[in-house]
């Protein structure tokens, strides 16, 4: 069975008369690798801080690893890494001093942890260099690397891919991926890049004015409720409407049917008795971005 190691149960935040979070509840397993999205201004960014105890939670309750953030904060924190915004880092000197440092404020994390750890990040070329000569995906790896020295199963991160050129984001991708799997991470990014969450991702949380509207796996998150379009090509779309009214016409080669999976057979049989030639069928998926957009509304704050 996997473990939980985040819960969030009915977080609510005010700052005075003002409600920011409205009974947000959210669940991590390790492994996960959970996209938190939303409009600006929606309450991602204050959500965090009340996870990692940066801000005190008005009303509901916070677990990390089983333990109450509010009550056994040390217990709780002691297993998460965290960057949110920009990873802080000594520019003048290398990246495997600004990881000593680090490493001096935990116990038990020997040089074998902190070379294992480089070369999680893909920094062996680099790390004797100073941080001032780093790319900006270079020193975001080397925030992550800081982030991970202790083995946290837990890793949040605040838009880690900003500013990264493509391959920079595909460095990130891969060793976000790499994390989950190989050291059991859960973990939770917070990001409007929403194309590469899409790639990225195996669940997501959406928020819209302090309310979480839907968590999913990323396929069902993209899925419209209820629906189960299939596509099809085929040499004529204007014939089928003939044949299956209910069609709805994408091009004059593809058409889409609201149908279960076992109908397909006996449509295909339809189809072909009718001359109608079939070059394809596959299942409609919405892109991350579509689908945000049609949940949320776009990115309004209300």
């Amino acid at each position: 069975m996997e473990k939980t190691v985040l819960k969030c149960e009915n977080l609510n935040k005010k700052f005075g008369k003002k409600q920011i979070l409205k009974n947000v509840s959210l669940e991590m397993q390790e492994g996960d690798i959970l996209g938190f999205i939303g409009p600006n201004g929606a309450g991602k960014t204050t959500t965090i801080k009340l996870i990692l105890g940066l801000q005190s939670i008005t009303e509901g309750k916070v677990c990390i690893n089983g333990y109450d953030i509010e009550k056994h904060f040390t217990k709780a924190i002691r297993k998460v890494g965290a960057i949110v915004e920009n990873p802080d880092l000594y520019m003048y000197l290398s990246g495997y001093e600004n990881l000593r440092l680090i490493a001096n404020l935990y116990q038990g994390i020997n040089q074998e942890r902190i070379d294992e750890v480089v070369k999680l990040v893909k920094l062996e070329n680099r790390i004797k260099d100073k941080v001032s000569k780093y790319s900006l995906g270079m020193r975001q790896r080397l925030g992550i690397a800081q982030a991970i020295l202790h083995k946290p199963n837990l890793l949040i991160l605040d838009e880690p891919t900003n500013g990264l050129d493509p391959e920079g984001i595909k460095e990130m991708r891969e060793l976000l991926v790499d994390l989950a799997k190989k050291e059991k991470m859960g973990i939770l990014i917070s990001s409007h890049n929403l194309a590469e969450l899409d790639n990225l991702c195996t669940k997501v949380c959406i928020i819209k004015n302090g309310e979480i509207i839907e968590t999913s796996d990323i396929s069902g998150i993209k899925r419209e409720q209820g629906k189960q379009f299939k596509i099809f090509e085929v040499d004529d779309s204007k014939k089928v409407k003939t044949l299956l009214p209910e069609t709805i016409e994408i091009t004059k080669n593809q058409f889409k049917l609201d149908i279960p999976k076992e109908k397909i057979p006996e449509t295909i049989i339809k189809l072909v008795e009718n001359n109608v030639k079939i070059y394809g069928i596959k299942e409609e998926e919405k892109s991350l971005e579509q689908a945000f957009f049609e949940k949320t509304g776009g990115n309004v704050i209300e």
